[in-house]
C-alpha cells in the first residue's frame, strides 16, 4: 500500500511538474528539431547548389571549347547569377574572360575579370584576375589604368604575377631598361620550378643585353 502511495506521490508530482514547465520544455524541443531540420535542410541545399553549379560549368567549359561565344555568354551569365557564391562562379570568371578574349572581344573580356576582383571568395583569384585585367589594359595601351591595378601590394606568392605584368607594361612603354629590372625581379622571385619561370626568361632574353 505504501509503495502505491510513493508512485501516487510521484506520478502527481510529476504532473505539477509538467504543468509548470511542459510548455517550456515543449517549445524548447520544437526550437531543437526545427534547428536541426533547418541544418539538414540547408545542407541538402548546398549539395543540391553545388551539383547545379558543377553542371553548370561543365556546359561553360563545353562552350569555351567549341569557341561559341554567345553560348559562353549566356552559361557564365547563368553561373554569376545563381552560383556566384560558389567556388564556380570565380573560375567561370576567369574561363570567360579568356574566351572573349581569345575571340578578340577586349571589352567584354573586362567584365569578369573585374567581376572576380570585387567578389571572387578565394585571394588567388582575385590576384590572377587583377594581372590579367591588366594585361587588357596593356593591350588597348590604357597604360595608366594597368599601372593602376598593378600598384597594390600583394602578398609574396603572387609578387612575381605583378612583375612580369609590371615588365610588359614597361615594354609597351618602350622603358626597357626598367622592363629588364622588372623580369629579373619576377625571376629573383620565384621558385625554380615555377611555371611561368620559362615565359619570363624569354620575354627577358628577347629585350637583349642592357646597354653600357
Amino acid at each position: 500500500m505504501a509503495y502505491d502511495l510513493e508512485e501516487q506521490e510521484q506520478l502527481e508530482s510529476l504532473k505539477a511538474f509538467w504543468r509548470k514547465y511542459g510548455n517550456a520544455l515543449m517549445t524548447g524541443l520544437t526550437v531543437i528539431l526545427l534547428a536541426f531540420a533547418g541544418w539538414r535542410g540547408w545542407g541538402w541545399y548546398q549539395q543540391q547548389q553545388a551539383a547545379e553549379a558543377s553542371l553548370a560549368y561543365d556546359n561553360l567549359r563545353k562552350a569555351v571549347a567549341a569557341k561559341d561565344v554567345a553560348k559562353v555568354r549566356e552559361s557564365a551569365g547563368a553561373i554569376f547569377e545563381r552560383y556566384g557564391s560558389t567556388a564556380y562562379g570565380q573560375m567561370a570568371a576567369l574561363m570567360a574572360a579568356r574566351a572573349y578574349a581569345d575571340a578578340g572581344d577586349l571589352k567584354a573580356a573586362r567584365v569578369p575579370l573585374q567581376w572576380a576582383i570585387d567578389k571572387a571568395k578565394d585571394e588567388e583569384f582575385r590576384h590572377v584576375a587583377r594581372v590579367r585585367l591588366a594585361g587588357l589594359m596593356i593591350d588597348e595601351k590604357s597604360f595608366d589604368q594597368a599601372q593602376t591595378l598593378l600598384a597594390v601590394k600583394a602578398p609574396d606568392k603572387y609578387q612575381p604575377l605583378y612583375d612580369d605584368r609590371r615588365g610588359d607594361l614597361l615594354v609597351a612603354q618602350e622603358k626597357l631598361s626598367e622592363a629588364r629590372t622588372a623580369y629579373k625581379q619576377a625571376l629573383d622571385r620565384m621558385g625554380p620550378s615555377s611555371p611561368l619561370r620559362g615565359l619570363v626568361q624569354l620575354k627577358l632574353d628577347a629585350l637583349g643585353p642592357a646597354e653600357g
